[in-house]
């Protein structure tokens, strides 16, 4: 059938019994429903089914078996590569379930599949409680949690997935089944970091933890003066303790009061310090940073949620990201990497940045498929820009960063940092072996490799 007629026939053969609602195109709604963040994907699904529950989403993935379309799976739809969209097939789109119910007794919350990381920031604050998100609100909780999930609190608390408590999935051919240590417990071990790659997960249950206060310190310094600043940041990350975190950004000056007219638009030098604790306890870790001369500065203490929306990048953007995990960073490799933001595109919304790793990251379950946790550090050139003009400048920055830095490379990735790189990147960013066993469960859970629209686990082929 082809994705027209399959397009005609989806109102009527979803609309009966099917509680979200379904687009096709000349809806009114369609192209909003299949609009990303990142601008350069521009695909044309022939259906986008947008679930409100869970047997919608069985109703949805039966259709499009039925119909031979290809399947995509939309939660925050923040993968850079666009990989929550289908040409011509069908998107599962769980923006409608993105109810948190956090049970404080517990210390744990229960996330649909839709939601975001601002979803769930804003429903655990109440209760002094949080687990590690993304480091902007409008990455999808899901997607983010599956792939590994690195963020502002994971030294303190662990990657996102070493918190995952149970998945409800619906798998490949319609069925729904639970994982948790106890249920399915194959499966559960392949999502944490094995990505969308088994089926679609309705919804999570993550730990949560006490976070009575949080605090920051956002530091600009001029260029020139960068690689001092960058130095000290490692120096001070590599004795701080485990509440501490941040990153070092080169970014565009961006136009705010406490930052200086002549940085406004310009290339500059931050350093983000984030403390899982009091604005006092960050000053006492932070001291060395504190004690660099520099042009602007802002040192407090902020919700955690709010931190979250502190780089929040707008959406319309055209975007091309990767990264580099490195085993040590040495003078030379800080050296590298400063002087590759000589030509990162400004002005733009690109960052160019420098992530410690280490804590509880590197404490973690070392069987999970994710060999990028042991390294210490990471750095992710971000490239975001407006216009077509700059696509190639943009590219080309990111792929001379890593380039600059693989003396220094572990060669482990982490995959929701990066767009399509080829096999070999996907390989690396699990591991080799661990990506054998995920071949095997992917055999079990997805033999036909329904879900291949991710940093895709080909179904292991029994031995005859």
């Amino acid at each position: 059938m082809t994705p027209r007629t399959a397009a005609d026939a989806a109102p009527a053969r979803l609309g009966s019994g099917f509680s979200g609602e379904v687009h096709v195109p000349g809806d009114p709604g369609y192209d909003e429903a299949r609009t990303v963040f990142n601008s350069m994907i521009d695909r044309r699904p022939a259906v986008v089914a947008q679930c409100a529950s869970e047997a919608d989403v069985v109703r949805a993935l039966r259709f499009a078996r039925d119909e031979e379309l290809e399947v995509a799976v939309r939660g925050g739809g923040h993968s850079v590569a666009g990989m929550a969209l289908s040409e011509g097939g069908l998107v599962v789109d769980l923006r409608r379930m993105r109810t948190v119910d956090v049970d404080r007794e517990a210390r744990s919350a229960r996330v649909g599949g839709g939601a975001t990381m601002g979803d769930l920031d804003r429903a655990t604050q109440p209760d002094a409680l949080a687990t590690t998100g993304g480091r902007v609100s409008t990455t999808g909780v899901g997607g983010f949690t599956l792939g590994g999930g690195s963020g502002w609190l994971e030294r303190a608390f662990g990657l996102a997935c070493d918190n995952l408590l149970a998945a409800d999935v619906v798998t490949a051919d319609g069925g729904s089944v639970r994982a948790s240590a106890d249920e399915n417990p194959e499966l559960f071990w392949a999502l944490h970091g094995g990505g969308g790659n088994f089926g679609v997960v309705t919804s999570l249950t993550l730990r949560l933890h006490d976070l009575p206060a949080m605090s920051m310190a956002l530091l600009l310094f001029r260029p020139e003066n960068g690689p001092e600043a960058v130095r000290t940041y490692r120096d001070v990350m590599e004795s701080a303790p485990d509440a501490a975190g941040g990153a070092c950004i080169y970014i565009t000056g961006p136009p705010e009061e406490w930052v200086p007219e002549a940085m406004v638009g310009r290339l500059v030098c931050a350093v983000l310090v984030t403390y899982a604790g009091t604005e006092a306890e960050l000053r006492e870790v932070a001291a060395p940073l504190l004690a660099l001369e520099r042009e602007a500065g802002v040192i407090d203490g902020i919700p955690y949620a709010d931190l979250q929306c502190m780089l929040d990048d707008p959406p319309g953007m055209r975007n091309y990201w990767s990264a580099e995990y490195l085993g040590g960073f040495p003078d030379e490799a800080a050296a590298a990497f400063c002087a590759a933001a000589a030509t990162m595109p400004v002005p733009s919304g690109s960052q160019h940045v420098l992530f410690p790793m280490g804590g509880a990251v590197a404490r973690g379950p070392a069987d999970y498929p994710l060999p990028w946790r042991s390294s210490p550090w990471a750095v992710h050139p971000f490239g975001v820009w407006e216009n077509e003009t700059d696509d190639e400048q943009g590219r080309q920055w990111v792929r001379r960063v890593r380039g600059d830095l693989v003396p220094w490379a572990s060669g482990a990735v982490y995959l929701n940092f990066i767009g399509r790189e080829g096999q070999e990147r996907v390989v690396a960013g699990f591991g080799e072996d661990a990506y054998e066993r995920l071949s095997r469960v992917k055999a079990r859970y997805d033999p036909d490799n329904v879900f291949h629209l991710n940093h895709n686990v080909k179904p292991a082929v029994a031995a005859v």
